[in-house]
């Protein structure tokens, strides 16, 4: 089996897509999780402007209302959590995202302070951060502050983790790649459009370039400049196409040195790593 197969079996990339089968299987894969553990009572998610956390957010809402109608238990909620660090600067894309999804709950908690304070208490302990660790800084109070409102609401972590996010390891360990349940994960960037699109998302939010937007030094940096390959090239390579040689050997790069980002912290039991 090819490095490339064994990845698009590795994160379940199918090479098309029935959209509304795939909607259902994201609600259902929520519902069921909730119905399984009864004391779980909010799904909480982190509401950025972007395309996949719209998404995720509007399969959290349809699945929190369609089992509120079904149970009759009306303490089951979905909340969008907002969280700026100081003014962002695609503020009204976040609020444009936040009037499609409808979610039962908004919050909003600017995270600069909490991220300055740990900032500068490192640095009394001597430890100065880079700009690029400072985002990951950002990531990670983002996450803690989403577990802090689950943990007061009976609530669960839901991230907007995809397979081409996943194969490139582009998210932050222990920031939004810590999170509880994962309902898009075997998705490529453009079949999150498709499902975006049917769900009657619009356009701007969807066919914004997507930015992770944590440095400083590079506000808005683009995901593609960062990763030196574009969402259109991993897509067709997690479909199983043929690419451009060095666009996959860009794409395989990263996923052989982020594989650590996609497995729990490594024991003796591990040998992954040795290849």
């Amino acid at each position: 089996m090819s490095l490339q197969q064994e990845i698009i079996t590795a994160l379940g990339v199918k090479p098309a897509i029935d959209v509304d089968a795939e909607i259902r299987t994201s609600v259902d894969f929520l519902k069921a999780y909730l119905k399984r553990y009864p004391f779980i009572k909010s799904l909480v998610l982190g509401i950025s402007g972007g395309q996949d956390s719209t998404l995720t957010g509007k399969l959290c809402q349809t699945a929190i209302s369609e089992l509120r109608a079904e149970s009759g238990n009306g303490d089951y909620q979905f909340i969008a959590v907002r969280l700026p660090f100081g003014v962002q600067a695609d503020e009204q894309d976040c609020q444009d995202a936040i009037a499609f999804i409808q979610p039962d709950r908004v919050l909003t908690v600017n995270i600069k302070a909490a991220v300055q304070a740990s900032e500068q208490a490192l640095r009394e302990a001597g430890i100065v951060l880079s700009d690029f660790v400072r985002g990951n800084e950002k990531a990670r109070e983002r996450m803690k502050t989403q577990y802090s409102i689950a943990g007061m609401t009976a609530g669960v972590v839901v991230g907007t983790d995809h397979a081409a996010e996943a194969v490139t390891g582009f998210f932050t360990k222990y920031g939004d790649g810590g999170t509880d349940i994962n309902p898009i994960f075997r998705l490529n960037k453009g079949q999150g459009k498709q499902l975006l699109q049917a769900l009657g998302c619009p356009e701007h939010l969807y066919l914004k370039q997507p930015t992770a937007d944590l440095e400083d030094d590079r506000p808005g940096l683009q995901d593609e400049v960062a990763l030196g390959v574009t969402y259109q090239q991993i897509d067709r390579y997690l479909q199983g196409e043929s690419i451009e040689p060095d666009a996959a050997k860009t794409i395989e790069g990263w996923y052989l040195k982020t594989e650590h980002k996609r497995r729990t912290p490594i024991t003796v039991f591990d040998d992954f790593w040795k290849q």
